[in-house]
């Protein structure tokens, strides 16, 4: 098990990874679980797989566990889904001391999270990812979130879980598409943070694609640890945590554009991180063989390079609606090199029309 820990004072908390670590979550995450009861929030393609060994061992470790199960996919991401959530949590009398158990990915993770901030006012909860990107990126941080129509993540609140657990064995049932999405979040990690780890995934993408569990635990641990490391200094996103945010400008209007679930995160990340190396090269920032060598591992991993075509003037509609906005201005972040991002936001029209073109 690689046990990492999220440096936030009061509120720290630990992430555990591990193959095998499902079958333990009762002995890791019961004294977390102080009520002894908790609500396990999932949808019914991953409850098919996991709920079961996850119920299995609450109930080894003395806690009682229900079971609310919300639609699968990106499309329901909603306010709709979120008040069927809380609804039930009030149909099930769960009280403030009562834990959400968030088992699923991104979608699970975000919305189990939102109602965790918000049902009378704060409850705990703990983040089981059983996608890779939920586990290297979403699981990790306390964003919580739902779309709306206009934009994504644009209504949420920061809600730190209790506890992370990550078991690589869980991506065994994952469709190589999905893998392939959370590939973006891993590369994202290198491009922005860490050269040498992104030296690393150029060497071992091929066995991460074939899912090594060796490979798939490294690159876990690395990533978690790099964004562990960014949160703590910076929870609320005010300053070095935007550099996260590498690709998702971009990314986050693909997804708008298209209607959401229909690019799934991951690939709208890639192609956004693609027009942002292609733009930092062109604003001379960024070498041309530091942008190859990106797209090259992006392509290698599976992902889009390109965005759909779209108007100059939809693209700054949609990114307008960007978190990342300030002052009216877009801020974007660029490459210097592979392993160091900055946030720009002096970028010219005429160069994002040429990238976006």
């Amino acid at each position: 098990m690689t046990p990492l820990n999220v440096a936030l004072g009061e509120r720290s908390y630990p992430i555990d990874i591990g193959a095998g670590l499902l079958d333990r979550a009762g002995e890791l995450l019961g004294p977390r679980i102080a009520s002894r009861r908790a609500i396990i929030v999932s949808n019914p393609v991953v409850a098919g797989h996991w709920l079961a060994p996850l119920r299995a061992s609450l109930a080894r470790a003395g806690i009682d566990a229900q079971v609310v199960l919300i639609p699968d996919g990106e499309a329901h991401k909603s306010w709709d889904t979120l008040h069927d959530l809380l609804t039930r949590l009030l149909e099930l009398q769960a009280e403030r001391s009562t834990t959400l158990v968030a088992l699923g990915g991104g979608v699970v993770g975000d919305i189990a999270g939102f109602a965790a901030a918000i049902y009378q006012r704060g409850m705990r909860f703990v983040q089981i990812p059983t996608t890779l990107l939920a586990q290297v990126d979403s699981s990790v941080g306390g964003k919580t979130a739902v779309n709306h129509p206009l934009g994504k993540n644009m209504i949420g609140a920061f809600h730190q879980p209790d506890a992370v657990l990550i078991d690589p064995d869980c991506l065994r049932t994952l469709p190589a598409r999905e893998v392939a999405a959370g590939l973006a979040e891993v590369i994202k990690y290198g491009a922005i943070r860490d050269a040498a780890f992104f030296g690393w995934l150029e060497g071992h993408v091929d066995r991460l694609l074939a899912r090594d569990p060796a490979a798939l635990e490294e690159a876990i641990a690395v990533s978690c640890r790099i964004k562990a490391g960014i949160v703590a200094v910076d929870e609320r996103e005010s300053g070095e945590r935007a550099l996260l945010n590498f690709g998702h400008t971009f990314g986050h209007a693909i997804e708008a554009a298209q209607g959401y679930g229909n690019w799934l995160h991951g690939e709208a990340v890639a192609a956004g991180m693609a027009i942002a190396a292609r733009l930092s090269q062109r604003r001379g920032a960024l070498a041309a063989g530091d942008t190859a060598r990106l797209v090259d591992l992006l392509q290698r991993s599976g992902l889009p390079v390109a965005a759909p075509a779209m108007p100059l003037e939809r693209w700054l509609k949609l990114m307008a609606q960007d978190k990342k906005v300030a002052d009216g201005a877009i801020r974007f972040v660029l490459l210097e090199a592979l392993g160091w991002a900055v946030i720009a936001g002096d970028v010219a029209s005429d160069d994002l029309a040429a990238v976006l073109g």
